[in-house]
């Protein structure tokens, strides 16, 4: 009887100091956000430029190759900042980023594909006023094989796409949206990443 259940307990016995030496194979990143940014501009007649106070993003890896990372950003729509109350107001309103109803904008990568030594094109699923679409960052990564470094990059949506067809009194705006991240991460734990040479 003993005899049947020792392959068991060597497998079990197995797993259990192994998953420790699996979970190490893997970097573990942390974004901070008091030395980042999420910031936004859309051309019109009146500049319309801001950033966001409330947000968070992480960075997280099925292994150390790079292209296994997935970027999870959450931003709190209704802490937009322009500099003035009245555009943030019209922004947080149902014409615009619908706050009350909507209350995060969140944007999740769906895979990683590396275009250059330091550069990436990140597919992912960009929802904002409750409308999800897919939409692709373009990043270049700063201080690479260091273990700190950081993230900088761009995204451009047409706002109508999403359902904010309305303007603001007085003022004359583009459709086009342009989204600049500037994430600081840095390695907690595991190996360094691994790129395309």
């Amino acid at each position: 009887m003993k005899m049947k259940f020792l392959p068991l307990l060597t497998l079990v016995a197995a797993t259990v100091l192994l998953a420790p030496l699996t979970q190490a194979q893997v970097p573990v990143y942390a974004v901070t956000p008091g030395t980042s940014t999420i910031k936004f501009n859309v051309k019109a007649s009146v500049a319309i430029a801001g950033d966001f106070n409330k947000w968070g993003a992480t960075l997280t890896f099925a292994s150390a190759d790079v292209t296994t990372g997935v970027l999870d950003i959450k931003i709190q729509a209704d802490s937009v900042d322009t500099g003035s109350g009245m555009k943030n107001d019209k922004l947080k309103s149902k014409d615009f980023f619908d706050a009350k109803q909507n209350p995060l904008i969140t944007f999740k990568s769906t895979s990683v594909v590396q275009t250059g030594p330091t550069t990436f094109d990140v597919p992912g699923i960009f929802t904002i006023r409750g409308v999800s679409k897919p939409e692709t960052l373009k990043l270049t990564v700063a201080g690479k094989g260091t273990g700190t470094g950081a993230i900088v990059g761009t995204m451009a949506f047409d706002r109508k796409d999403y359902g904010m067809n309305s303007g603001i009194p007085f003022i004359k705006i583009a459709d086009r949206v342009e989204v600049d991240i500037d994430l600081k991460a840095t390695r907690v734990s595991g190996p360094p990443l691994i790129y395309k040479q």
